[in-house]
């Protein structure tokens, strides 16, 4: 079998024919309550099941297996290196845990659409403003980052030879997005992200039974093969904090970026609000975080194996370890692990992607054109809907040809560590709000949320001066935090109303 260009798109035109009759089937007569929350009605299991695509994504589908045997010019250990990532996932669950049991009872209980409804009932209006608009900014940089991703790789291998450059590429995939979402929002994507999901780790283990096959080794064989190579390390203790392995720098991390980017974000707790009731979120909560351990250790199996095989044939390791997976994908396995391969990287990307999409959708039009408070036709609103959500597609678009004219990998990452400071101020107006009784004055929230990233990243740039080496890495999101937090002491006073306060 010949892995043609031809061949590929006719197996991607497939997929998406499939996601195309999922949509149909979902959105019929699906309504703004459908669209934001699928009217609470989304079965559990589904939730945590799609759940663990739009975690993911694409960047990790390609990013995780290459970083696993990453080493610097020095020739040590890279963030993530071996099977260290584990240590970050462990930390996943305490984070998981926080969330089932003090924000999910909270946003239940308010009845909550967009979560940052929760700041305009504890503080006010520009808090509530704040945090939204942080989130659109969070979520369109880094949506717009996996999808970059993907479109490279798509872009090379299938779109290039028949002569379409990198922006149609980008466009019809988002327009594809568009017309499986538009419709029925995330009552189609519960269904869509849950069959992207399979397809995603179906694509992780042939391509690992593929090595298996090229190795002439059985599971056995592999297990005993990443045993005793140099990646299978999960806990690092004795590297200090100035590791970027160290196993409590990693765990606390973990926890933090899941409280953060999940428990804090719009995007993954849209899914959970739309089950029927707080317990079953919780029990799409608990099965999500054990799914999730089994779907990161085989992509760090599928890392180790990626390396061990590289090492086997004679093929040099990629400058960009994240074209290791493809390279050997597409010019070294049989010509069906690249077939598995592009498939499992469009599920991934396109797993977080339509959901990011639906999100900034429900956000601006619930936190900032209010559909909630007003009394419009829904056929108006339903209208409207569909502005925003084409408007959003073109600034996604967009981005994305901005990252690609760049050209310059340091610029591009700059921009995603911006994108991650912006969780920063999110994080301290909730812990503000459900840790302390005090009032703020609203007022002043903006110049404090805008200062706190500020002096966070010119912390960080300077921390290996300031503290003998130190980098804080993914702890920066709790320096950020903590910093908000500082800010917001400063301009609060006592309430003498505690009994109001939706805590």
């Amino acid at each position: 079998m010949n892995l043609s260009p031809e061949l590929i798109l006719s197996i991607v035109a497939g997929y998406f024919v499939v996601l195309m009759v999922v949509s149909w089937w979902t959105s019929k007569q699906a309504d703004n309550a459908d669209f934001f929350i699928a009217g609470r009605q989304s079965p559990w299991v589904l939730v945590a099941v799609g759940m663990i695509g739009a975690s993911l994504s694409g960047a990790t589908f390609i990013s995780i297996p290459g970083a696993i045997g990453a080493v610097d010019e020095f020739g040590a250990p890279k963030l993530n290196y071996g099977f260290s990532y584990m240590q970050t996932v462990f930390g996943y669950l305490l984070g998981y845990l926080v969330i089932a049991h003090i924000l999910m009872p909270l946003y239940y209980r308010l009845n909550l659409t967009s979560i940052y409804g929760y700041l305009e009932q504890r503080f006010g209006f520009f808090s509530y403003k704040t945090g939204a608009a942080y989130f659109l900014i969070s979520r369109i940089i880094g949506a717009s980052f996996r999808l970059f991703l993907m479109a490279i790789v798509l872009q090379k291998f299938v779109m290039e030879p028949f002569g379409i450059p990198f922006w149609g590429t980008v466009a019809i995939t988002i327009v594809l997005i568009w017309i499986y979402t538009f419709q029925g929002g995330i009552k189609t994507i519960v269904w869509t992200d849950a069959l992207q999901t399979i397809c995603m780790l179906t694509a992780v283990v042939l391509t690992i039974l593929a090595i298996g096959n090229a190795l002439e080794q059985d599971l056995s064989g592999l297990i005993s093969l990443i045993q005793n190579s140099d990646y299978s390390q999960i806990f690092f203790f004795e590297g200090g904090w100035s590791d970027p392995n160290n196993f409590f720098k990693q765990f606390i991390s973990g926890a933090l970026i899941t409280i953060v980017m999940t428990g804090l974000d719009q995007d993954m707790m849209q899914k959970n609000l739309s089950c029927r009731t707080l317990g079953d979120a919780q029990k799409n909560m608990y099965l999500f975080s054990g799914i999730l351990i089994f779907a990161n250790l085989l992509f760090l199996t599928l890392g180790a194996l990626l390396y061990i095989y590289a090492a086997n044939i004679g093929v040099e390791i990629p400058t960009r370890t994240d074209q290791l997976y493809p390279t050997l994908a597409f010019e070294h396995l049989p010509p069906a692990v690249g077939v598995v391969f592009i498939l499992g990287l469009i599920a991934a990307a396109y797993s977080s992607a339509d959901s990011a999409l639906t999100a900034l959708t429900t956000s601006f039009c619930i936190d900032f054109l209010d559909f909630e408070k007003t009394e419009k036709p829904e056929s108006e609103k339903k209208k409207t809907r569909w502005i925003v959500h084409i408007g959003f597609s073109i600034i996604l678009l967009t981005v994305i040809i901005i990252f690609n004219s760049l050209s310059n990998d340091s610029v591009i990452n700059e921009l995603l560590k911006i994108a991650g400071y912006t969780y920063g101020p999110i994080l301290g107006l909730f812990v503000f709000g459900m840790v302390t009784k005090r009032q703020i004055r609203d007022n002043y929230v903006i110049p404090i949320c805008l200062a706190a990233p500020i002096v966070s990243y010119l912390i960080n740039n300077n921390s290996a001066e300031l503290f003998g080496g130190f980098q804080f890495g993914f702890l920066i999101i709790a320096l950020n935090g903590f910093i908000t937090v500082l800010g917001l002491w400063a301009i609060s006073y006592e309430n003498i109303h505690t009994e109001e306060l939706p805590v």
